[in-house]
């Protein structure tokens, strides 16, 4: 089965997507849902388009690496909303849309016409997911966000680092703008579920800040019942020892003792049963109490063989670990590969060009990554002949400056 056939079967085929948004946690959004099968129309800003395109270096033949990363699979318009003919062709796009994204600041949207109040009017079915860095209500509701302030105010660089006493350290990915971008996507996949009984639209609303915030689960556990805020404690868990990474004789590896079980098995492979009479480590517990002493008794045996060797022996043994990869190294893995999560398109500029796979695999509906990230303004014409445009319209647009097309 080819990859077009794939996204054919996509579940969210027939769903018609528009994008106001740009930059990460929007675009992450409608990545997920093009990827999943939803025709996901992308309206980049006249001029210059998202400025995920001037993030640069890295480029290749010209165009942003990072903007091809994130915009796959979606076709893309070039409109001048400041131009009343701009917003009048957007109005006509959302006019039969199923879901309209947008990741502006509070009130642009409005003032352009487009608020959900407004397009309700015209398509009560309407689904509106709004990412901001803090949500639409409550008295933050007005600031702009980014990853990095998000990850401050969520909690998350808090326990991020090597310990007490150490600067701050915000984790190396953007992980708040990813993953609102998908919990938006979730929530426009479940505002079709309940219209599908309703006939109804609704709002969708998260933030950055509160995509931080849903990742100290286990953090937020411990404050809450015990009222102190947990610090940071480097690769290691909050609640179970040994969980974290240890040097070996030439690299890292991570292991996972998270129950009894796991930790005399670990402590078979490493042949430290002594350890396992040792009453500061006798249960989980214990060891947590006596965190800096176990991992000391137990970098002596991991340091004595590598990587490799260590993994070998966990394996036979049934012990849960990993080698601690790089991003390329990870690109290469077997495992990254077997689950097409390295897959190859053909871009008109860059030709060959590798990208992520889809991380969510379905049996009867899987989707999939069929072409690259769109030049700006390369599907300008094709989007407005599908809205009923004739050429000579397009033409008038074209000469106005308020539609920009890929020639």
């Amino acid at each position: 089965m080819t990859g077009q056939d794939r996204a054919a079967q996509g579940p969210l085929a027939g769903v018609k997507v528009i994008e106001l948004a740009h930059i990460m946690a929007g675009p992450v959004c409608g990545l997920m849902l093009a990827d999943l099968g939803a025709e996901v129309i992308k309206v980049e800003k006249v001029p210059g388009g998202d400025d995920t395109r001037r993030m640069t270096p890295p480029e290749q033949a010209g165009e942003s690496s990072a903007f091809m990363m994130v915009n796959r699979n979606k076709r893309a318009i070039a409109l001048n909303l400041k131009e009343p003919e701009g917003l009048a062709v957007l109005r006509r796009l959302l006019a039969d849309a199923d879901i309209v994204i947008e990741n502006y600041r509070q009130g642009t949207m409005e003032r352009l016409g487009l608020g959900y109040e407004a397009l309700r009017q015209d398509n009560p079915g309407l689904i509106y997911v709004e990412l901001s860095g803090f949500g639409r209500s409550g008295p933050y509701a007005e600031r702009g966000g980014f990853d990095l302030i998000a990850q401050g105010m969520s909690g998350l660089m808090s326990i991020t680092g090597e310990g007490h006493g150490r600067p701050p350290v915000k984790v190396g990915a953007p992980v708040s703008d990813v993953v609102a971008g998908i919990l938006g996507a979730l929530g426009a996949v479940s505002a079709l579920q309940a219209r599908s009984g309703t006939g109804r639209g609704q709002r969708v609303d998260t933030s950055l800040f509160e995509a931080g915030i849903v990742q100290t689960y286990w953090q937020s556990a411990i404050a809450f019942a015990t009222g102190n805020s947990p610090g940071p404690l480097g690769s290691a868990h909050p609640l179970n020892a040994p969980y974290q990474a240890f040097a070996t004789a030439d690299g890292y590896i991570n292991v996972g003792a998270a129950n009894q079980a796991n930790w005399l098995r670990l402590l078979e492979a490493l042949g430290a049963q002594p350890l396992a009479e040792d009453p500061r480590f006798a249960e989980n517990k214990a060891r947590m109490a006596h965190l800096d002493e176990l991992v000391a008794a137990l970098e002596t045996y991991f340091k004595a063989k590598t990587t490799a060797e260590w993994l070998a022996i966990f394996e036979q043994a049934g012990f849960p670990a990993g080698p601690v990869l790089s991003v390329g190294e990870m690109h290469r893995d077997p495992q990254a590969l077997a689950r097409e999560m390295v897959v190859e398109l053909e871009h008109p500029t860059v030709g060959p060009m590798k990208t992520l796979g889809l991380p969510i695999k379905l049996s009867e509906t899987p989707g999939g990554v069929t072409r690259p990230a769109p030049l700006y303004g390369q599907h300008s014409r094709e989007v407005l002949r599908e809205a009923g445009y004739d050429a000579e319209q397009i033409a008038a647009l074209l000469t106005s400056g308020v539609l920009i097309a890929e020639d």
